[in-house]
């Protein structure tokens, strides 16, 4: 390819509107355009590496034994509410009529419609194993599209289904795409992290997610260098004193440890207070440790109390995972006060019969503590959780934070921030038996299928590989991935002498199947070398009127800007060399 026949719009300066890197270098070095909130076009450089990740998502499916098929995009509406995901998911749905006024989706993910083909199509335990899967565009209703590609409304996705006839069956089909997205993001470039993950919406009992950790991801995971330990934040969990053995704080400044015995409970005058900070200040001085933090939440249109550690923070993913819920958010003001007769902030489960009641783990035996009377501007304390409650779920609801033990270990745990690059979910059977997917085995008895969920974001991964791999000049693409292996920059390409050895060169790596890219532009040369350092071709090849008196060319490596002069009678084998060409 030569540049002036190409569509390359680079930029000197970062957009406004981009707030990361990957978005940043993206837009200026031409590989992609916004067209609106969360939707992207592909420009030629962009959309070359797209259909490299592509090339290598696609071969190591098709390594591992998968089937490639391609879905519909458009859903009926009645599918997705035979597993509920209708309503459960309803915030993200993309959703139209056709001109009869029949409702369908725009996919935002392909369980619903997987499932229902090999359930109209697969009857025998014969028929089984099967792995199928797609790579197509998604489409999700996100409600802060942000970060250019790391969070958008329209997506490129490889999604892959499995299918088995038992749960040992299906974990082999878990190890196996498990084991094919170890090497597809080998082969990338990227260093990922393997974490322990939650299902969330698409349900399932075991999961783990690929990570690249980067400052510009959503996501956050826990990890120990001692052990390997590592797991999302919503799934993380860490070794701490349990509320049982944390020390009481005494009026004359010494601690003491917890009593074995709680005195009764004494309801106490807090006006103004409304928060764990307020009660911790004087003239109550109630430790946030030592406090219960109560949250009144809707799971599945029903209303719950979540009990903490005052200094301790919800997991909303972990909340979910115990009540076994698909949806739930913060209760409405009016309909706390209707249930319990008071406004957040004088909240509390003592006495509480008519609503369920799920306590993190780290209140279990938990005595001498303070808590909402469910009396506006009244607080009680002396409260023994496990004798003044009724939980009715002990459960592990608390984020993790830095800097606290490591649940496997003796070792601590880090935090860091991290982009969700691949995800592998082993989903049971709840889609099989909501849509019929069932086996006649050997004994013609019929099963539901056990089914597997593997995802990647494909288009997301341009991205990742971008946070991973740049530096203040621009983008350090892996050669695997790279727009064009090498970029020829003449510095004067109307030099006759120079531009004779720059059209000699891009015609012998053509013909050995390199891909290039010829800058004949008539530009300044520090305009050149800046939109080649931008764009990251891996090998830059500089030829200058200055070299060529001495016989010889420049070569740099992107990825360590490191220069090379070779002569010009051997500039092609030594490209190959470097690239590893055979």
């Amino acid at each position: 390819m030569r540049w002036s026949q190409s569509f390359i719009p680079t930029l000197k300066e970062n957009p406004k509107e981009a707030e990361i890197p990957s978005h940043q270098l993206m837009i200026r070095a031409g590989l992609v355009r916004q067209l609106s909130g969360g939707i992207y076009t592909f420009l030629p450089l962009g959309f070359r590496v797209l259909k490299k990740i592509e090339g290598i998502v696609r071969n190591e499916m098709d390594r591992a034994g998968a089937l490639e098929v391609l879905m519909p995009t458009v859903h009926p509406r009645d599918v997705w509410e035979r597993t509920g995901r209708y309503a459960a998911i309803t915030e993200i749905l993309f959703k139209l009529k056709d001109r009869t006024g029949r409702e369908f989706v725009l996919g935002p993910t392909h369980e619903e419609i997987v499932t229902s083909l090999v359930a109209n199509d697969i009857k025998s335990y014969r028929q089984l194993p099967k792995n199928i899967y797609q790579i197509q565009m998604k489409f999700r209703d996100e409600p802060r599209p942000r970060f250019g590609l790391i969070r958008v409304k329209e997506f490129l996705m490889k999604d892959a289904y499995s299918f088995d006839v038992d749960d040992a069956a299906a974990d082999k089909s878990y190890q196996a795409m498990y084991d094919a997205y170890v090497r597809i993001f080998e082969r990338l470039g990227l260093k990922t992290n393997i974490v322990e993950a939650h299902s969330g919406a698409m349900g399932g009992s075991h999961s783990h997610e690929f990570m690249v950790v980067s400052p510009a991801g959503e996501d956050r995971i826990a990890s120990c260098d001692r052990c390997g330990y590592a797991a999302n934040l919503e799934k993380a969990q860490s070794r701490i004193a349990e509320a049982k053995d944390v020390p009481v704080q005494a009026e004359d400044g010494d601690l003491n440890v917890a009593v074995q015995t709680s005195p009764a409970v004494e309801k106490f005058p807090t006006p103004g207070v409304k928060t764990i900070e307020d009660l911790s200040k004087p003239p109550y001085n109630a430790a946030a440790r030592r406090q219960i933090k109560t949250l009144a939440y809707v799971v599945d249109g029903r209303l719950a109390l979540l009990l903490l550690r005052g200094d301790h923070q919800l997991n909303e993913a972990k909340a979910l995972t115990a009540t076994q819920g698909t949806l739930c958010r913060p209760a409405e003001t009016e309909a706390i006060r209707k249930a319990l007769g008071a406004l957040p902030g004088s909240l509390g489960g003592v006495g509480v019969k008519n609503l369920p009641i799920y306590a993190d783990e780290n209140l279990r035996g938990a005595k001498e503590m303070v808590t909402g009377a469910n009396e506006d501007g009244f607080h009680l304390r002396g409260v023994d959780i496990e004798r003044d409650m009724a939980v009715t779920m002990w459960a592990d609801l608390r984020t993790v934070q830095s800097g606290e033990g490591c649940p496997r270990c003796d070792g601590t745990l880090k935090v860091d921030s991290a982009i969700e690059i691949g995800h592998v979910f082993k989903l049971g059977t709840k889609y099989s038996v909501a849509l019929d997917a069932n086996y006649l085995d050997e004994k013609g008895g019929s099963n539901p299928m056990i089914m597997g969920c593997y995802g990647i974001g494909v288009s997301r991964l341009v991205a990742a590989i971008i946070e991973q791999c740049h530096d203040k000049d621009g983008i350090q693409w892996p050669a695997s991935v790279a727009p064009y292996l090498v970029c020829i920059s003449p510095v004067n390409y109307a030099h006759a002498e120079t531009k004779a050895l720059a059209d000699e060169l891009y015609a012998a790596l053509q013909s050995r199947a390199i891909e290039v890219i010829l800058d004949d532009r008539d530009e300044r040369p520090g305009s050149k070398f800046k939109d080649a350092d931008l764009v990251g071709f891996p090998f830059r090849v500089t030829i200058g009127e200055k070299g060529l008196s001495k016989g010889q060319i420049e070569i740099r490596l992107r990825r360590t800007n490191e220069t090379k002069m070779v002569a010009k009678a051997n500039a092609v084998e030594e490209l190959l060399a470097l690239i590893g060409a055979p």
